[in-house]
Parts: C-alpha cells; structure tokens; sequence
C-alpha cells in the first residue's frame, strides 16, 4: 500500500511539474524576448511595475487563497462521498468570486491613476523630467494606460484559479497547470505580430549590437504584451471549463453563504487573506522602493524574479499541490502519516531545488546570458541581472521549504499560523533590505564591466538579500511550530547534505568546460555548460540510487 501511494503521490507531481515546466518554458521565451525588445530601459521597468499593481487581485484571491480555503473543503466532501454537495458549494464560491473580482477589476480601471501614484512613487516626477529635457518617456503615465489592461487580465487569471481548485480536488493536475501555457503563448503571439507590423524581427535582435527602437515604437510594443496577456487570460480560463464540467456535479452558480461548506471555507479565507495580503504589501514595496532607484532597477528586479520563481513553481509548487489534497484527506485523522507526506515532499521538492540554487550562485551569469543576452540587453544588463539572481538564491531553498510546509498548516485547518510567519518574514525583509538597498545603489556595474561603461547600480540587489534573511527566518518559524503539532522534525539534513555533495561534484566539469569554451555565443555557452552540470548531478544521484530520483523520473519511463 505505501509504495501505491508513493507512486500515485510521484506521477501526480509529475504530472504537475510537466504542466508547470511547459509553460514556464515558454514563460522564458516570453521573457527573453521582452528582454530584447525593451533591454533594462524605461518601459522594461513600466512592464514589471505595471503587471505587478493589479496582481493584488490574483495573489490575494488565486492559488494560494483556493489552496487553504476551497481546496481542502471541497476535497474533504469528495472524500466522505457527497459529491453533490461539493458541486453546489463550488458553485456559490464561484458567484462570491466572480462578484469580488468584478469590483476589483472596476475599481482598479477607474483608480488607475492614484494606484500608480502610491505604488511606483519614483515615476511622478517623471513630467518635470520631460519638459526639463532629461527624459523621454513619462512612466508614471504610460504605466496607468497599461493597468487598465492588466487589471481585467488578473480578474479572469483568478476565475482560471477557481477551476484549478476543483480540477486539483478531483486528482486532475495537468491541464490547470498546462492552461498558462495558452496565456504565454498570446502575448509572445502578439509580441512577435506588432515588433513585426514596425519593421523589427527577433532575427534583428539576436546580436550583441543595440538595435534602435524609437519610444513610440517600443510604447506600441509594450501595449501589445498587455493586450496579449488579456486575450491569454481569458483562453486560459475556458480551456479549462470542459475538464471542470466533466466532473462536477449538482453545480448550481448563486451568491449564497448558506450553502454548506462556504462559511467554513470563508473563515479560512480571512487568514489565508492576511498572509497572502502580507507578501502583496512585501511585493508591491519592492516595486515602491526599486523606483526610486536608478532606472534599470525594476526591470532587472524583474528578469532575476523570473528565474528566482521558477524552480519554487517547479519543485515546489508541483510537489505542494499534488499533496494538498491527500493531506486535507487525511487531516487531524493520522498525525504521523501526515508528517511521513510532509518530509517524503520535503526531500522530493529540495532535490532538484539544491542544484537549481546552488548552480545559479555558480552558473547564474551565462544561464542569464543564454536566456535573455542580445538586442537592448547587453553585458551590463547580464551582470546585474546575475547579481541579483545569486542574492535571490540564497533564500531559495528556505521558500520552497516554506511552501511546503504550509501545507501541513493548510490540511491541520490551520490558516492563521502560516499568515503571522509571512508577516514577520515581510517585516524582516524590509528591515534588512531598505539600508543595503540604498548603500548598493551608489555602487556602478562598472566595477565589474569597466570603468564608466554602465548607467545601472546595484541597489536591486538589496532587495532581494533582504528576501533571502526573511525567507530562513519564515523557514525557521513555520518548522519550528509543526514540529510542536506532529512531534517530527522537518530537516532533512543528512539527504540535503549529500545532494549537495552532488552539486559540487557537477561544477568541477562544468565549471572546466565554461573556461574553455567562454568564447562561444551566449546561448550556446549557457546551454552546454548548464547541460553539463545537470547530466553530471543527475548521473551521481542515479549511480547512488537517490530515491527523490526515482520518484521523479519513474513515472517517466
């Protein structure tokens, strides 16, 4: 019986890793090809602010909120058999949902302007700036145009979250997981149309020259990945309405709290709200804080974070939401058997987040380099970018700990505890990154590219080693407190320890082969020397019989 559940737990992270790997692979390409496009300018930081400020809606009400609240109701219904029932509570969610995203979504339209005005404080001076001379582009403004079409993106991106819930509940992980794919591959779609429509091709941006893009032609560029990203929205949600309509029953959309399940299933929310409200609030003051920065910063903040997320999506999240479920199931009813789950994900998730975290210290310039080098994005930008990445990747093993975690939290019926860790992990944070943030903005990328090449500064950078400090100390926290509720101790040590072993031995090989190949095309450069370094970790774990391995690939063959 414990090997069944070790294979149905492994292909259902499977399933949703190869969801989540699918689209964020194409999330890169969407990233490398803004990158390009847009470099680490003015409208690069527009196109990070400007996606962040209506992420409130989608952060605050999406995954995170359906996994403590609706996930775990819904599935402990399934459970006892009343699949009737659980319909017509998903179906009251869904109208309470609906009905909050639509005032969002209003709200923020009409508000547009204030929100950009409170949340990117560093772009209102931006007209006296213009009419001095001195810049070329209003940020503030062109940002509020592009909230108006971000805002109705995040309110469909929510309605995709509500399908997730149900599909995941019902042991369907691919397609919520796969659907982003359609929301990427829009706005690349419309991306590629217009930079076409103006005379650019990605074949003119491959090279190490800066290809000259006139304002008002990156200003058409910049409006097209919006309009992409709400037209992607909306395919994202309904591909999934076919699956969702296959397995409910007795589904009846209303506005009602009556409904059985939806008060208890909204006393989680109120948490649940607070502790994702409180990394809302940490992430819109890192957008706050970085412009003020010199310009550059909210872009580069934002090509790191793309990388920094993946492998907490990948590793994390796909192992964390395969187990959501079968832990809500078994709830307070077999405390040991949770804790088994909760390590046996531990150990899965940190062994592919070790060498992902410990190769970006180490490896983190030419993978930057191979994903986003060329056209407006140069070797400053490179370095810069990588910088960041590495200081991310100090706390990346600690994140992705803490999200797994939480479930334990989330399936004990526990929504408050995880909500007071992310708020002092939002204090710390602050605390530590605020005075590193603005002593590194004095220091130029010119101490490592020359003297007087760059225009960008370190003070990104201190955003994110406050990010890593908070992330160990939420880690600490939340392990401490579930080691009080299951009596066991989440700290794999002694696995961790001999995977890293592994990433060391992989870096030699790679490490030798980046010095002897340095002169090839960025691209090429970074494929190879990160293929290396994985064949070589995955080689050594496979020789040593490592069983997060074969949980990964088993369902593979």
């Amino acid at each position: 019986m414990d090997n069944l559940e070790t294979d149905a737990r492994s292909n259902r992270a499977i399933v949703v890793a190869l969801g989540i790997m699918a689209s964020r692979v194409l999330g890169l390409v969407r990233w490398s090809l803004t990158a390009r496009y847009f470099g680490s300018g003015a409208h690069a930081d527009v196109l990070r602010a400007a996606f962040q400020a209506p992420n409130a809606l989608q952060n605050l009400l999406g995954e995170g909120t359906m996994s403590a609240a609706f996930i775990p109701v819904y599935s402990k219904m399934l459970e006892e058999g009343r699949p009737e029932a659980a319909g017509r509570f998903a179906g009251s969610i869904l109208g309470l949902l609906t009905a909050v995203v639509c005032t969002g979504v209003l709200l923020g339209i009409w508000l547009a302007h204030p929100i950009c005005s409170i949340l990117m404080p560093g772009y209102v001076a931006d007209a006296a700036e213009i009419a001095q001379g001195r810049r070329e582009v209003d940020r503030l403004l062109l940002a509020v145009d592009m909230i108006r079409l971000a805002f109705p993106m995040a309110g469909i991106l929510v309605l995709s979250s509500w399908a997730l819930g149900v599909l995941n509940s019902h042991r369907r992980f691919f397609m919520p997981y796969f659907a982003p794919v359609l929301w990427n591959v829009a706005i690349i779609g419309t991306l590629l149309g217009v930079g076409s429509l103006i005379g650019l091709t990605p074949g003119d941006l491959g090279g190490e020259t800066e290809t000259s893009i006139l304002p008002e032609e990156l200003t058409r560029l910049l409006t097209a990945v919006f309009v992409g990203g709400l037209v992607g929205g909306l395919l994202q949600f309904l591909v999934q309405i076919p699956s969702v309509v296959l397995v409910l029953k007795g589904f009846r959309f209303s506005l009602s709290t009556r409904v059985d399940g939806v008060r208890r299933a909204l006393n989680a929310v109120v948490p649940a709200l607070a502790g994702r409200g409180v990394a809302q609030i940490s992430a819109y003051l890192d957008i706050l804080l970085a412009t003020y920065l010199v310009g550059g910063a909210v872009a580069s903040l934002g090509y790191a974070q793309v990388l920094y997320i993946l492998p907490i999506s990948l590793f994390g999240l796909s192992v964390a939401a395969a187990e959501l479920p079968e832990l809500s199931r078994i709830g307070s009813n077999s405390l040991p058997r949770t804790a088994q789950r909760i390590n046996a994900g531990l150990r899965q998730g940190l062994f592919l987040a070790i060498p992902t975290a410990l190769g970006y210290i180490a490896l983190g310039y030419v993978i930057i380099g191979a994903i986003y080098r060329g056209g407006l994005f140069d070797v400053d930008d490179n370095w810069l970018a990588y910088v960041i990445l590495a200081t991310y990747s100090l706390g990346l093993l600690a994140t992705i700990s803490s999200r797994l975690l939480q479930n334990g939290f989330w399936a004990l019926g526990d929504t408050r505890t995880p909500a007071r860790m992310a708020m002092i992990r939002a204090a710390i944070a602050l605390t530590v990154a605020i005075p590193v943030m603005f002593a590194l903005d004095r220091l130029s990328v010119s101490l490592i590219t020359g003297p007087g090449t760059s225009e960008l500064y370190f003070g990104a950078v201190g955003l994110a080693f406050g990010s890593a400090v908070a992330s160990w100390v939420e880690w600490w926290l939340l392990g401490r407190v579930l080691k009080r509720r299951l009596d066991t101790t989440f700290t794999p040590w002694r696995a961790a320890g001999t995977m890293a072993s592994f990433v060391i031995a992989a870096l030699i090989p790679s490490g030798i082969l980046w010095y002897f190949v340095q002169s090839w095309s960025p691209v090429w450069l970074g494929v190879t020397v990160t293929f290396v370094f994985a064949a070589t970790y995955l080689l050594l774990a496979r020789l040593s019989r490592r069983p997060e391995l074969s949980a990964w690939i088993g369902r593979l063959r």
